[in-house]
């Protein structure tokens, strides 16, 4: 297969592909877009948290086909192998997949050569492996080297761009989150040609340095072990208040950004001020119990001042787009559950759940509603409003989706109604815990930028 030329079937499935992800994310922000060069060899570096959907978007938000390098031991299956070299991903053999296999590279870095030398775009994870955290893992050296060999193949005279690459998820896997990717200022490899010259390996590792700092600002990174899961948590219950501090309004990237700064906050408070920061651990975590326990979400505790109102417009809201919900619900239950529950219940690995559901519902969701179409088709006269009925499925479950959620604020809006009336102390008790915890956060955690 030559990985360097344009594939005309790639180009379709990619399109398929991109209509089926605006029906998966809420919403999608890309910046940094004009930073990627044109009519030059690019490498693609970006992080890797969330399995084959780290893929997915960077190639469905950019014009290329990028050629990815992915491990060896995913190609094991011959079925398996011809998809993965159909979506132009090329196996890299590791010491623990064989000693001798390792010779395989060979044809495999040719391959990338081939693929820079024609202007084509080559991606690789700086990682080698995906982490399922907001957590930036070591980079190896694996871009540096695949770049300084195509450059050394070629007499030098490849202009090679590393393209440092950030993605950040909402939500690893629930549908409906929103997704961010960030393209950072390129790095040209010829920067470091004069250093490589004279020594290879330094060279390798300045690069390798060089691409970690330029993709750390492009990320959510939580550098902490220890506290990582209960930083995380503070973010979730405190990161909308500390962006209000900034009177910056209130966006997906503006939050991102918000996180950001936050994180490194946090990370350097553990260093500066352990002892304050085991306590605040310990209050975020007797907080986040007790909601959890009452089945309460903290944005509802952030702003309860219109909870009642809200309840009244959600449920008018609620019974309006109730016909809606039954239609959407009704033709889109069978996939989704049928995918939802297998992949539930078969796939350990929760990085690989939107993946799984993705390739799965790329198959089975035009399936079903081919096969609801032909069983209705008696109720619709004409081949026009067959075709309304069959491009208004996923719509429809989009809607009910939505629907579905703000059904499950509202409950959620109604338990804390009724913790205020029934229980009225434990209802105040539980704002003053938060208010306790937000002005000690206040108090450690400066709005100004590191």
């Amino acid at each position: 297969m030559k990985y360097e030329k344009w594939s005309f079937g790639y180009w379709c499935l990619k399109r398929y592909v991109i209509i089926v992800d605006w029906f998966i994310y809420k919403k999608i922000i890309i910046t940094g877009k004009e930073n990627i060069p044109k009519n030059k060899p690019i490498v693609f570096a970006p992080n890797h948290q969330n399995a084959l959907s780290d893929p997915l978007a960077v190639l469905l938000n950019t014009p290329y086909q990028p050629v990815w390098l992915a491990r060896a031991d995913i190609f094991k299956s011959k079925t398996v192998s011809v998809i993965l070299r159909f979506l132009k991903i090329m196996p890299v053999y590791r010491l623990r997949d064989g000693k001798e296999n390792l010779a395989q590279n060979d044809k495999t870095f040719a391959d990338s050569i081939k693929v820079l030398q024609n202007n084509f775009a080559l991606a690789l994870f700086p990682e080698a492996a995906h982490s399922a955290k907001r957590q930036m893992i070591p980079h190896k050296k694996a871009v540096p080297r695949i770049a300084f060999m195509a450059a050394e193949k070629t007499d030098y005279n490849l202009d090679i761009q590393i393209i440092p690459t950030g993605i950040y998820y909402s939500n690893y896997w629930k549908f409906d989150r929103s997704l961010i990717v960030n393209f950072g200022d390129p790095v040209p490899v010829h920067n470091y040609f004069d250093e490589y010259k004279e020594n290879p390996n330094a060279a390798t590792l300045s690069l390798r340095t060089k691409i970690y700092d330029s993709v750390l600002p492009l990320v959510l990174d939580f550098r902490s072990k220890k506290y990582y899961s209960d930083f995380e948590k503070i973010r979730e219950v405190y990161g909308k208040h500390f962006l209000k501090r900034q009177n910056k309004k209130f966006s997906i990237l503006n939050l991102f950004k918000s996180d950001q700064i936050l994180a490194k906050h946090l990370d350097n408070l553990e260093i500066e001020k352990p002892i304050e920061t085991e306590k605040l651990v310990l209050g975020i975590n007797a907080f986040k119990s007790k909601i959890d326990k009452l089945k309460i979400r903290s944005w509802l505790i952030e702003n309860p001042k219109n909870n009642f109102w809200m309840i009244g417009i959600n449920k008018l809201v609620l019974f309006i787009g109730l016909p809606l919900f039954l239609f959407g619900f009704l033709f889109n239950a069978i996939p989704f559950f049928l995918i939802d529950q297998f992949v539930r219940k078969k796939v350990r690995d929760t990085s690989f759940w939107s993946s799984f559901f993705l390739g799965a519902g790329l198959i089975l969701f035009p399936l079903i509603y081919v096969l609801e179409l032909i069983s209705f088709s008696w109720l619709l006269p004409g081949f026009w409003l067959k075709l309304a009925f069959l491009i208004s499925l996923p719509f429809a479950g989009k809607l009910a989706f939505k629907w579905f959620i703000l059904l499950r604020k509202t409950i959620g809006r109604g338990r804390l109604f009724c913790l205020k009336l029934f229980k009225n102390d434990e209802y105040k008790n539980l704002l003053l815990e938060k208010e306790t915890l937000f002005r000690d956060l206040d108090n450690l955690i400066s709005v100004n930028l590191l």
